[in-house]
């Protein structure tokens, strides 16, 4: 509910966390069947919070808290700004973050930040050769796709259906044919999925068109960071889709996002970004009819 604490999940956290200590926001969500709502740190929660410090320690001089994902600290998060400003003594704070830009302002100039980088293939792959008994070359290749996150890479390793990239290829497909009933379909079959698994798949797509512009750039001679059956997607789209509108579609897919945060109606966004995912796609071919329509009028 709406007032629950992080204390009443322990025992979920705790298997999930033993069974995946790389698990993301989405997979944390769905292993608690909270994969239609939102993630959030709520109002309970940092009451919750400022009492724990109240408390005297027994068994070791400091306190500590980790704060996981503190992006989720949204207006509420306010209420620790002295406490974390201001700590009692032997206090300390750790907060873990994925996008430091959404982090509250009022709480990021109180705090000491570490970048932490990313793996790279070479420390990815011997992590999934030693986790998981991968040959070299399955390995790397895992690796390679995953770019430094290695939960990506354990997924990938394990063989598990990449849907995201299924069901994007799909959208891709259905939105380029401008067929209104599979992009009906679609739409209402995707509105399903809940909010995390869409704004999950809304993170895909950015990437997919990330490593499309690089493919395109570099006159297919870059090695993308795709799946073999999306490369030769990518590959085949090279001679349709255009710099500009992969731009207008980041855009696109950006705004989503945006308004899948917000709790747009997922069916109706869907279908109105279906739309105009098609008439990106087609601006370029509707340009050369009115050219040579034109030049022939001449």
């Amino acid at each position: 509910g709406s007032k629950a604490i992080s204390d009443t999940f322990l025992p979920n956290w705790r298997q999930a966390v033993s069974e995946n200590p790389y698990l993301d926001v989405n997979q944390w969500l769905q292993s608690i069947g909270a994969e239609n709502k939102q993630g959030n740190i709520t109002k309970e929660e940092c009451v919750n919070i400022i009492k724990k410090f109240s408390l005297k320690t027994f068994e070791n001089t400091y306190k500590v808290l980790i704060i996981w994902l503190p992006e989720f600290l949204r207006k509420e998060g306010n209420r620790l700004l002295k406490i974390i400003e201001e700590p009692p003594e032997n206090t300390v704070f750790i907060l873990v973050a994925e996008e430091q830009e959404l982090i509250l302002n009022t709480i990021l100039s109180r705090c000491q930040i570490i970048n932490v980088k990313a793996l790279s293939d070479e420390e990815t792959a011997e992590g999934l050769m030693r986790q998981k008994g991968l040959g070299r070359d399955e390995a790397f290749s895992a690796a390679y796709l995953a770019s430094g996150n290695f939960n990506e890479a354990l997924q990938l390793a394990g063989q598990q259906a990449n849907d995201n990239a299924a069901l994007f290829l799909e959208w891709m497909r259905l939105g380029y044919q401008g067929n209104p009933i599979g992009l009906v379909n679609w739409a209402d079959s995707f509105a399903k999925l809940g909010r995390e698994n869409q704004k999950h798949f809304l993170r895909y797509a950015l990437h997919f068109l990330r490593e499309y512009a690089l493919l395109k750039v570099s006159g297919g001679q870059n090695r993308a960071r795709l799946q073999e059956k999306e490369l030769q997607t990518a590959r085949k789209m090279t001679t349709v889709l255009e710099l500009d509108q992969v731009e207008q579609l980041a855009r696109l897919f950006s705004d989503c996002s945006y308004a899948v945060e917000r709790n747009a109606n997922p069916k109706v966004l869907f279908l109105d970004a279906s739309i105009q995912m098609h008439k990106i796609m087609k601006s370029k071919l509707q340009e050369a009819y009115t050219g040579l329509r034109a030049a022939l009028v001449l």
